[in-house]
């Protein structure tokens, strides 16, 4: 009976060691999560990023005074293509692009190319964690066959804890551009400077800055761009099913403060509606259906809430498919 009782206690022994090795993120000694001081701290987000959650609650979703359709494949090789339709339907103009992706794992390498129905074929390769971990490099290129306009840009970007910059170089006949960007995060506040500097002028053209706030189901944005715009965003998770977000924007010199309050609801794992009014009383819906796994629908139609029946409302429609 000893035996037994001995060969049970190694048992459990190791089924304990088989949940511990699946659950990393859990304490050694029991299921609970772990403190925070056992892990890494996140890479704080780049600066376009900040405020993200709540500038996808009132853009995404919404497609009014647009039709449009939005194809992506990918072949057996690799090669990931993507091609897009639209037509605006207050001034009847159509337009379009194709897309191509491939990317040499072993070299770390990513190839994209581009072409619209304006005629700009633009290609971009990327090199990411090979030189350095948390490293990347791009260099975009453009070219107009019509007008022999050709245009380059090399990005450079590096994250790790606590911290994710970049540096932008726009190169120009007349002296290039630098654009440069960085963000500090600590225990979920994050602080962020960007700027732009024309070496051509030697004059600084962007000067801004952001503080926020990041916990799981909250989001604090601030921001001041060039000492004139002043905004922030506020973005909360209520529940599994409900993300609410509110928008203010104000102009230096001007009495006139502008805000937005927008919502998603997940109806079920298929459907979700979407949203949002401002200060003008524009008043935004969307609705979002997955018809099957690849296939999306998206109806959006915009409100105004001051002439109701004047009419001037828009309406719109997106189309989604992915094999």
């Amino acid at each position: 009976m000893e035996e037994k009782g001995v060969g049970s206690v190694v048992q459990q022994d190791k089924t304990g060691k088989g949940k511990q090795a699946e659950n990393k993120g859990d304490c050694v000694t029991c299921h609970h999560p772990a403190p925070k001081g056992h892990g890494t701290m996140a890479v704080p987000p780049a600066y376009s990023d900040l405020g993200k959650s709540a500038k996808d609650i009132f853009s995404k979703g919404f497609g009014y005074g647009i039709l449009k359709l939005d194809v992506k494949t990918k072949s057996q090789s690799g090669v990931e293509f993507a091609t897009s339709g639209s037509n605006n339907t207050d001034t009847g103009k159509s337009g379009g692009h194709l897309e191509t992706k491939y990317k040499v794992k072993d070299l770390g390498l990513n190839f994209t190319q581009k072409w619209n129905t304006d005629n700009t074929l633009t290609t971009e390769i990327t090199m990411e964690d090979q030189l350095a971990k948390g490293l990347k490099l791009s260099l975009d290129t453009s070219f107009v066959p019509n007008t022999g306009k050709k245009s380059a840009k090399l990005k450079t970007g590096y994250k790790r804890d606590y911290v994710n910059v970049g540096c932008d170089l726009d190169f120009d006949m007349a002296g290039p551009t630098v654009h440069a960007a960085a963000v500090l995060g600590y225990e979920g506040w994050l602080a962020g400077y960007q700027l732009a500097f024309d070496t051509a002028k030697s004059k600084l053209t962007q000067n801004n800055f952001a503080l926020g706030y990041k916990a799981g189901d909250f989001q604090l944005h601030t921001n001041v761009n060039d000492g004139t715009e002043f905004g922030g965003s506020i973005y909360q998770k209520v529940n599994s099913n409900l993300e609410t977000a509110v928008s203010l924007a104000w102009t230096a010199g001007s009495n006139n403060t502008r805000f937005g309050i927008g919502a998603k609801y997940q109806l079920d794992k298929d459907a979700s509606l979407s949203t949002k009014v401002d200060n003008a009383c524009l008043v935004g819906v969307g609705y979002t259906q997955t018809l099957r796994p690849g296939v999306k629908l998206t109806l959006s139609g915009l409100i105004d809430g001051k002439n109701v029946n004047g009419g001037g409302h828009k309406v719109g429609m997106g189309f989604e498919l992915e094999a």
